[in-house]
């Protein structure tokens, strides 16, 4: 059976973890399951077990039914019992090694069919482990294919195809209709749809035109692409994922710590156990071979293989499912942690809101028209770099309208613009530059919609005011949605944002959170963050994983939105949401919730199966046979099944 190179140290020894892996693995070239060798030996052991069992039953040839049983037990046992061997050298007495004690005891007293049967279905079971953990590496594998391996290079005219390791920053690689994208780039010619899923989860294809950014993995649908390549093979958002992915399984959650420091307990009291279950009723008088062959039982069904692996499995299962659906998840750690949040907190501008200010109102205080007050607004703000005078612009192109010449453009910082027009003079800005001008503003109107959440720009004459433009971030689609799903599952939700008290409480109202903290600098979310933390509560903190870094941090689990294209996002959170999606919160909740259900499933099926058959083993009535082929490699088959469903988990499924 092939092993994995990494190990855990249990119990100063080292312990296989069949779940686990590493980079080195997942690089390895994948075998077709029939090739392997264990399948040979599975095979070759069935007919050889089958043939003396018949000699045994028959008693036509017991001599060569115990030849036949040895044979088996050598075939398909050979690396169990020398792992067994070798752990006890190393003072650590493995699962391996109650195996082949059991097996050797019942060779012993003349049962060698079931101490073969035990050896061969115990391999089966052990083989059934490997598998799983390789349908887990596959699943890491996958991502990894995502990428093509070779790119067509645009060179001095003509199109080249290179390994994509030989490509640099810079490189323009050409990507027909149907391909994969090669490497991370911006499109330099040709527009397209591009189907973005494999990296962030998107249902639909997104346009990508000259200046957009692509992906490596991502699939041109319909266009031809020129792309400039902005990241080597080795730096692409893929390879980031697809590393961190693989290094996750080596953040440990504390289930999978616990059944850890369980079993270099467990072990040795089996042991234990079993020889007092021997050795005592003999010295009361009791017939030693019946208490030995108990004992032997005991031991079988006490091995704590389906235990071991129904956490492991269970938490790669929904990481890897996380990884497909858009949603990069740094250790069963925090897949762990998430399942338990009590509350989380957001982040305002770019979270809730998409942190692109549009106008929401443009209203005449004299005789002028809307698009008059439209225009000479836009037209001085578009000398200006400030979101909302971008906002301001936007919407007049928006409504088609020319823009003008402005003379003598002067900025006043932090309030406003002044600048002249065909020879007059208008302010565009704050009540703040026109309180200082000295001009009139409807002061109750722009009192009224600063309360409503909005930015007010004031636009005027040098005597007065005759238009008022209101501003106002824009609350995201799914945001409300994804704040109900959360509190009806008995999640509250805080937001904190730097903005005035009056936009904080438009924006809460909107969304429908339950509480909100206005006015906020960096250090005051940390603060506030480690607060909500104190006693029982598990707070997640959602935020751009930028300007958010810190809070993020100190939360229980760190979400950073829109990672796509950001190493700090990545490198930042525990988790990171593919791109700006408040519904893969919703998904990443009930995915958790969903991966510990699994684990409890599969630890209280584990616990209750093996118990129950060790309490059937002192009246006699739990064999050998069924102790490994019912409380081993069936017990492990069922668990292992249970928690392959996760990977099948999508979103629109939630």
């Amino acid at each position: 059976m092939p092993e994995s190179n990494h190990r855990h140290e249990v119990n100063g020894g080292e312990e296989h973890c069949p779940v686990c892996f590493d980079m080195e693995e997942l690089e390895k070239e994948e075998k077709p399951i029939w090739k392997e060798r264990e399948v040979l030996y599975i095979t070759i052991s069935l007919i050889l077990l089958a043939v003396g069992l018949y000699f045994e039953f028959t008693e036509k040839n017991k001599l060569l039914a115990m030849v036949l049983f040895l044979a088996v037990s050598g075939i398909s046992g050979h690396r169990i019992i020398k792992d067994g061997l070798a752990s006890v050298i190393r003072l650590h007495f493995s699962i391996d090694f109650l195996i082949t004690i059991a097996a050797a005891g019942a060779f012993v007293i003349g049962h060698g069919e079931e101490g073969a049967t035990v050896l061969f279905l115990f391999s089966i079971a052990e083989f059934l482990e490997e598998h799983a953990a390789d349908r887990a590496r596959s699943s890491i594998r996958e991502l990894m294919k995502i990428a093509p391996e070779t790119a067509r290079l645009k060179r001095n005219g003509r199109e080249v195809e290179v390994h994509v390791h030989e490509v640099d920053v810079g490189d323009v690689v050409a990507v027909k209709p149907g391909e994969k994208i090669p490497l991370d780039g911006v499109v330099v010619e040709g527009t397209s749809m591009v189907n973005q899923a494999p990296i962030t989860g998107e249902s639909l294809p997104v346009l990508k035109e000259m200046g957009s950014e692509v992906y490596a993995g991502t699939l041109n649908e319909d266009g031809y692409l020129e792309i400039r390549v902005t990241k080597r093979s080795s730096e692409t958002v893929l390879s980031k994922i697809v590393a961190m992915v693989a290094e996750a399984q080596k953040r440990r959650s504390e289930t999978e710590k616990f059944i850890d420091r369980f079993s270099r307990y467990y072990t040795p009291g089996v042991i234990t156990l079993a020889v007092l279950v021997a050795t005592v009723p003999a010295l009361m008088g009791y017939p030693f071979e019946e208490w030995f062959y108990k004992a032997l039982v005991l031991l079988v069904v006490s091995c704590p293989c389906a235990l071991a692996i129904s956490t492991p499995v269970s938490m790669v299962s929904g990481i890897a499912s996380a990884a497909r659906n858009g949603v990069l998840i740094k250790g069963s750690c925090y897949l762990e942690d998430m399942g338990k949040i009590t509350m989380v907190a957001f982040d305002k501008t770019g979270t809730l809101t998409k942190g692109r200010p549009r106008v929401v109102d443009v209203m005449a205080v004299d005789e002028k028209r809307r698009k008059e007050i439209l225009r000479i607004a836009a037209s001085l703000e578009a000398k200006s770099g400030h979101p909302i005078a971008r906002a301001v612009v936007e919407e007049a192109e928006r409504e088609g309208l020319e823009l003008m010449e402005i003379e003598n453009f002067r900025d006043v910082a932090g309030k406003g613009i002044i600048g002249q027009v065909n020879g007059e003079t208008f302010s565009v800005g704050s009540r703040r530059l026109f309180e200082e001008q000295g001009i009139d503003y409807p002061a109750e109107k722009v009192a009224r919609l600063e309360e409503e959440g909005k930015t007010v720009v004031l636009v005027g004459d040098g005597g007065k005011s005759f238009g008022v433009i209101s501003v106002m971030d824009e609350v995201r689609e799914e945001a409300v949605e994804t704040i109900r799903f959360l509190k009806e599952r008995g999640v509250k939700v805080v937001m904190l944002t730097g903005d005035n008290e009056g936009t904080a409480r438009a924006i809460a109202n909107i969304t429908g959170v339950d509480e909100y903290y206005a006015s906020l600098l960096p250090e005051d979310k940390v603060r506030i963050i480690e607060e909500l933390t104190q006693g029982e509560e598990k707070v997640a903190m959602v935020g751009d994983g930028v300007n958010d870094a810190p809070a993020l941090a100190r939360a229980t689990v760190g979400i950073a939105m829109g990672a796509i294209g950001s190493d700090v996002a990545l490198e930042t959170a525990d988790i990171a949401l593919m791109e700006d999606d408040l519904s893969k919160l919703s998904y990443l909740l009930e995915l958790s919730r969903r991966t510990m259900r699994v684990v409890k499933q599969n630890v209280a099926a584990s616990i209750t199966v093996k118990g129950s058959l060790a309490i059937l083993a002192f009246p006699g009535i739990a064999t050998l046979w069924l102790a490994v082929g019912v409380g081993d490699m069936g017990l492990s088959l069922a668990v292992i099944l249970n928690a392959m469903r996760l990977s099948l988990v999508k979103q629109e499924t939630i």
